[in-house]
């Protein structure tokens, strides 16, 4: 078992990997901010990414950090100029902890630090990387930085983990699957302004496996954390909008919009190899977050 620092703990994938890792008997300490509330079984260390609690920190002594924080608010986080902070925090913490003796580095980046359009199944290492917004700038350069640092300590292990698009219970309501099912359930309107954009998504419990069966291994490397199987916009609107009753309420934009990313979704041979396997079909997970989502 591994004693886990733990950032992001309150956050949509956090906090679903900090319940994983707890369940699964690792000694866990959560980085969170003064108020911020984190399950029984799990250590609190209250601080923040710009200015962590070393003393406790060293106390513990974690021998693994699993790195969820960073901005990933919807409408505001590509854009955002929060994500050179992050980039620049996140380097300082692993920094310091390979000073204290840190032996394992599992950070997320994110699907579009990839050259997109791409190909149809994104590759870690064949598919060439172009990342075109600061949101993936900041995390490229994060991994960049981190492989430096790890060469500096050979004892280092890192795991970049790209993650494709989370969906499920206790995701911010503005993004995609939970606006469908809020915005329908008044009865209003969908215009689906790119409806054959594919995406590769993955629901949260087996994205939190996921991210803890690569620290688990010890991986080293970056890997993609996905299902490996694309769906259509205009599929996850059908498969929501039938569970409510309210297919009519559906209508494709004519001419569709341009999409940045048209197509993105992970060829996930590493992570298989791993030993994972995605629990959780598109339409179960759904259904979850409909029926979590009563109103």
């Amino acid at each position: 078992m591994s004693r886990i620092l733990l950032t992001g703990a309150t956050g949509f994938i956090g906090s679903a990997v900090l319940r994983l890792a707890v369940a699964g008997g690792h000694e866990v300490a959560a980085l969170v901010r003064p108020g911020g509330e984190v399950p029984a079984g799990a250590a609190r260390l209250t601080g923040s990414m710009a200015d962590p609690p070393w003393e406790a920190v060293e106390a513990f002594a974690p021998d693994t950090l699993i790195h969820c924080a960073w901005i990933a608010t919807p409408g505001i986080y590509l854009e955002s100029p929060e994500n050179e902070d992050h980039a620049r925090w996140s380097l300082a913490l692993a920094q310091g902890l390979a000073r204290r003796g840190l032996r394992r580095l599992v950070v997320l980046g994110t699907c579009i630090e990839y050259r997109l359009p791409g190909a149809d199944h994104l590759h870690e290492t064949e598919s060439p990387l172009g990342p075109g917004t600061p949101y993936a700038r900041a995390k490229d350069q994060l991994r960049r930085r981190l492989e430096e640092l790890s060469t500096r300590h050979p004892g280092l292990r890192l795991a970049w983990g790209r993650v494709f698009y989370p969906y499920g219970e206790g995701e911010h309501p503005a993004r995609l699957c939970s606006s469908l099912i809020r915005t329908l359930r008044r009865g209003e309107e969908v215009v689906l302004k790119t409806p054959d954009s594919t995406k590769d998504y993955i629901h949260i419990d087996d994205l939190a496996a996921a991210i803890l069966r690569v620290s688990e291994m010890g991986f080293d490397g970056p890997v993609n954390l996905g299902t490996g199987a694309g769906v259509t916009i205009r599929a996850i609107a059908e498969a929501i909008s039938d569970r409510l009753g309210r297919r009519d309420r559906i209508r494709i934009q004519e001419p569709p919009a341009a999409d940045p990313f048209p197509r993105v979704v992970a060829d996930v041979g590493r992570l298989r190899g791993l030993g994972w396997e995605p629990k959780v079909a598109l339409e179960s997970g759904l259904l979850r977050l409909i029926e979590t989502r009563a109103s």
